[in-house]
């Protein structure tokens, strides 16, 4: 397994977080806020918006790591574009409260995915 996201896996501009705020479904889990937007790429994609007020850049860095790693291990269908903003607790709870929480937003926001991907924690 490959262990970057491409860019074509990746939301990058302000416009497509925009849209997927305005557009989305969106999710409030334990550890996490989840938006899911349906998008015309033919991959699905990952944005992760951890602003200043989450932690220094340190604690800030960590989360995005750690959801890029839930979104490789637990890719949803193409054609959707997530967006994760964490919340206290991302950077420090176990990973496998972490994925449990992932897969429990996913399943709330109704996003298949891929077979195959392992669905259990």
């Amino acid at each position: 397994m490959r262990r970057t996201l491409q860019p074509h896996e990746r939301v990058r501009r302000r416009p497509e977080f925009l849209h997927a705020y305005e557009h989305g479904r969106k999710h409030h889990a334990r550890f996490m806020t989840m938006f899911a937007c349906e998008s015309a790429t033919p991959a699905a994609r990952l944005g992760v918006s951890a602003t200043r007020k989450f932690g220094p850049a340190v604690v800030r860095n960590k989360a995005k790591r750690r959801a890029r790693e839930l979104f490789r291990h637990h890719k949803p269908m193409p054609g959707v574009d997530l967006v994760i903003i964490p919340r206290r607790g991302f950077d420090s709870i176990p990973f496998t409260d972490l994925v449990t929480d992932f897969l429990g937003a996913l399943r709330r926001l109704r996003v298949p995915l891929v077979p195959g991907q392992g669905a259990t924690p």
